[in-house]
């Protein structure tokens, strides 16, 4: 799973919020154009400059 923090919301405040962690949705085409898919605060999904958010990988850990 891949995670991305918001750290710039400038122009979308009530779909962003500075310093969440928001889950990644796996999108091809907006990568490709420097996009990441997340579900943001309105509760839809919607594709986001990359360039405001801080990508995190995190694995699965296990016991």
């Amino acid at each position: 799973m891949q995670f991305a923090i918001c750290f710039d919301n400038e122009g979308y405040e009530a779909s962003l919020q500075i310093g969440k962690l928001y889950q990644v949705i796996p999108d091809e085409g907006a990568d490709k154009h420097g996009y990441i898919r997340l579900i943001d605060e309105s509760e839809d999904d919607y594709a986001f400059t990359a360039s405001r958010f801080h990508l995190l990988q995190l694995s699965s850990l296990q016991a």
